[in-house]
């Protein structure tokens, strides 16, 4: 049975890996709380690595947030993602990790992209200014698992999931991503009965959202890929490969999905002072669907489970 380190288990999407490595029968999984291991810690991270000596490494851990964090906190996005991917991509190597994962974000392709973006539109453009610094942390994540794979022979590989939601989810009034701030937003306004909601921009961006099991299938599907299959659909400095549904909706018209959801009757109003961010995120799934997989749960009954799971668990994550 191989061992098998999981970085950020507590996260949205580590979990979700975790749950579903557990659910298939490996049983030699290797976790670490930030407590009790500081990723952005080279010499923990060594230490770790060198005790630990795992089989394979899944790193799903990062400093996460949505428009107003990024806009707020920009050195500590580029700095602890750098770290972070440093560390454990390095140290891992250094302990004869062969096999490796590593979890990006859609926000790597520049502003303007083709839509849907195509994999190979990475580093052809300018990136979105509002989370810029992320942006460069996590295609520097790529690079190196890419120039490790070039220049140590090893199986170093990246997916680029495009916007997540789901059960474990942040659901900061101030610092989460936009799905589950409007999940908060609206079950709010509708508890308070309030009349009328504002949200974010025009309302007219255009978002792609995939469910956090999806995801967790998605790169465990990826991970598993014979290196012969990964290599053939792949090129060795463009590996990365997207994740998501390939369906996008306007922040508007998820806005009133999310209001019907939660129960919100009242009037949705846009706040033209906020940011919209990029005008259209949606990720071209070929490369991931030629390759055998597809994402199975839809919107809808998406955010309708999210939604369940955050009335569940709504006194630990007032904040």
């Amino acid at each position: 049975m191989q061992k098998i380190y999981v970085a950020g288990h507590r996260g949205m999407v580590g979990s979700a890996i975790l749950r579903q490595l557990k659910a298939r029968g490996e049983t030699k999984t290797v976790t670490r709380t930030h407590a009790e291991l500081d990723l952005t810690n080279q010499s923990d991270v060594r230490e770790f690595m060198q005790a630990e000596r795992p089989d394979v490494v899944i790193l799903a851990a990062a400093k996460v947030g949505g428009i107003h964090a990024n806009n707020t906190y920009p050195a500590n996005f580029i700095y602890e993602n750098l770290m972070i991917e440093c560390n454990v991509i390095h140290e891992a190597f250094a302990a004869g990790v062969k096999r490796l994962l590593q979890l990006g974000s859609s926000c790597i392709y520049p502003r303007h992209a083709p839509q849907p973006m195509r994999e190979d539109v990475l580093l052809t453009g300018t990136l979105e200014p509002t989370n810029e610094p992320y942006a460069v942390a996590k295609i520097a994540g790529i690079k190196l698992c890419e120039s490790y794979n070039r220049q140590h022979g090893v199986d170093y590989r990246s997916v680029m999931p495009t916007n997540l939601y789901g059960p474990g989810d942040n659901f900061h009034p101030e610092n989460s991503h936009v799905l589950p701030a409007l999940i908060r937003r609206f079950h709010e306004a509708a508890q308070e009965r309030l009349e009328e909601v504002a949200i974010w921009g025009t309302g007219s961006p255009r978002r792609e959202f995939l469910h956090v099991d999806d995801m967790a299938a998605g790169a465990l599907f990826v991970l598993d890929l014979p290196k012969r299959d990964y290599d053939a659909n792949t090129k060795p400095m463009l590996s990365h490969i997207n994740v998501g549904t390939g369906v996008d909706i306007s922040i508007l018209e998820l806005a009133h999905l999310v209001a019907r959801i939660t129960g919100f009757n009242g009037i949705i109003t846009t706040d033209l002072s906020k940011p919209d961010g990029s005008l259209r995120k949606l990720m071209d799934v070929s490369r991931l669907a030629n390759m055998g997989w597809r994402a199975r749960i839809g919107l809808e009954a998406g955010i309708t489970e999210t939604y369940q799971w955050y009335l569940a668990n709504i006194e630990s994550l007032r904040g």
